[in-house]
């Protein structure tokens, strides 16, 4: 049965939703275990290994002890986990609004399309920009948004160029957020308002109100 489906989870937790359009919205999070990137900027790596082993039938109850309205699927990566499409399909079928996080790396034509897709681009910067899996952008619709992490000018000028050749922004709303620590919310602005790009710039909220702690 699809509810005795397993997957690893490296955490649950209730918390505010600190980037996309859903920006300050009180969102349960569900956290899979593994990632096939290592990118240079992660600030979720403890969710590389271990995790326990979880029915979706489990996650959904968990889930319902917050009666929440919002719920996030993020990793790690996901999608390499093989039951999480049905873990996001019965996401879905409970009633709750859903969204993915994506690296943009692996296949998402998968995703039932009730879920919002958050699909990062990977810049330069992160290292892993050969793993973009362009094809993705081919099973983009409205409600879903593109990410870019920028690091740096020169991520910038990637993430400006791209969002361009792809028109980006006539697909779904774009992203663009600095990395935190390491580029400036306030350059990555200028930046943005100069050049004026049809992009939300966004921040990492829960490392502003908590700082870097998992569960958060």
């Amino acid at each position: 049965m699809l509810f005795d489906a397993t997957l690893r989870i490296t955490e649950i937790f209730y918390s505010v939703q600190g980037e996309t359009s859903r920006a300050g919205l009180p969102t349960v999070f569900i956290r899979l275990t593994g990632c096939p990137l290592r990118c240079g900027y992660c600030d979720t790596a403890y969710a590389f290994h271990g995790g326990t082993g979880m029915t979706i039938a489990a996650i959904l109850q968990q889930v319902a002890e917050y009666a929440p309205r919002y719920v996030t699927v993020t990793g790690g990566e996901p999608l390499a986990q093989k039951n999480a499409p049905p873990l996001l399909a019965a996401l879905c079928d409970a009633g709750y609004d859903v969204s993915l996080e994506t690296s943009g790396a692996l296949d998402i034509s998968g995703v039932d399309q009730r879920v919002s897709r958050i699909v990062d681009i990977k810049t330069p910067g992160s290292g892993e920009v050969a793993k973009n899996y362009w094809d993705n952008l081919n099973y983009l619709a409205p409600h879903d948004e593109i990410k870019f992490v920028i690091a740096d000018a020169a991520d910038y000028k990637w993430a400006r160029a791209m969002l361009h050749e792809h028109k980006l922004a006539q697909r779904c709303p774009v992203l663009f957020s600095p990395v935190h620590g390491q580029l400036g919310a306030g350059q990555l602005a200028d930046w943005v308002l100069r050049d004026r790009l049809p992009v939300r710039v966004q921040v990492q909220l829960h490392k502003i109100f908590w700082g870097e702690v998992a569960g958060r």
